[in-house]
């Protein structure tokens, strides 16, 4: 296994999956929260933090998979942010047996078409390349990053975001990540787990609609942390291991579709 990973805890196995344009460190505050009665699995995904760069298409199915398979782990709650719970819903559609209940943070997912509004914003952050501080500072200007931004973790997050883009662009040699198919928007239905959807208020109109699509899982609840943007993972760690612990320990019934909440 050529993937940068860490163990915390002891008891049933969490996997965390990180957002993109960052590293495992995102967890730093939620995996010590939950390691307190889990074993929590946290990882650099390729190309990212301490992980080599890819040098050709990369999975993150695939990657997980191996990661699993490495650390001796056939069945796991996955909690996934972003991209991260992208991966995480794709694995759970290809791989169910392993998968025993899934966490989405503020996912992406395969196969959604993404509004002009967003793809202009990211055609414009993108043609910044390859100018890292530039790249930088326009990505974290997002709207989606507004609470963090002008907050304590502002500078950690710049640090990860720096890290990242400077590997992009001096060590990657493959820029192609592959997904499953058919696309995972077309096969929600399919998810059989019990599932938990979180997000923040302060996000892209898209994240709203990604919602809308993830209410044809049969066994989902979700939860909108008021006021938490896109890092809520940093600025709202604790809220956030507390949901995820009742959900991961079975304290709250998931057990049917009730809607949003």
């Amino acid at each position: 296994m050529d993937l940068f990973y860490e163990v915390q805890g002891e008891g049933s196995p969490i996997v965390m999956i990180h957002s993109p344009g960052v590293d495992s460190r995102e967890w730093k505050y939620v995996a010590p929260i939950l390691s307190q009665s889990n074993k929590v699995i946290t990882f650099d995904g390729r190309g990212t933090g301490r992980s080599p760069a890819p040098q050709e298409p990369t999975s993150l199915v695939n990657d997980l998979r191996k990661l699993l398979e490495h650390v001796g782990i056939d069945r796991v709650t996955l909690v996934g942010h972003s991209m991260g719970g992208q991966a995480a819903t794709d694995f759970t559609l290809s791989h169910p047996s392993m998968v025993d209940r899934l966490v989405l943070i503020a996912p992406s997912l395969t196969g959604f078409p993404f509004s002009k509004e967003f793809t202009d914003w990211m055609t414009s952050v993108n043609a910044a390349a390859p100018d890292i501080v530039k790249l930088v500072e326009l990505s974290l200007a997002g709207p989606n990053y507004r609470l963090t931004m002008a907050g304590p973790h502002r500078d950690f997050l710049r640090e990860m975001a720096e890290l990242y883009m400077t590997r992009v662009f001096t060590e990657w040699r493959s820029f192609e990540l592959r997904w499953p198919e058919p696309p995972a928007m077309t096969r929600l239905e399919e998810i059989a787990v019990k599932t938990l959807f979180v997000h923040g208020t302060i996000e892209w109109p898209d994240m709203f609609k990604i919602a809308e699509q993830f209410k044809r899982v049969p066994s989902i609840r979700f939860v909108e942390i008021e006021g938490a943007d896109h890092m809520l993972t940093l600025t709202h760690a604790v809220e956030l291991a507390e949901h995820i612990r009742k959900f991961v320990q079975g304290e709250l019934d998931y057990a049917s579709n009730p809607g949003r909440k």
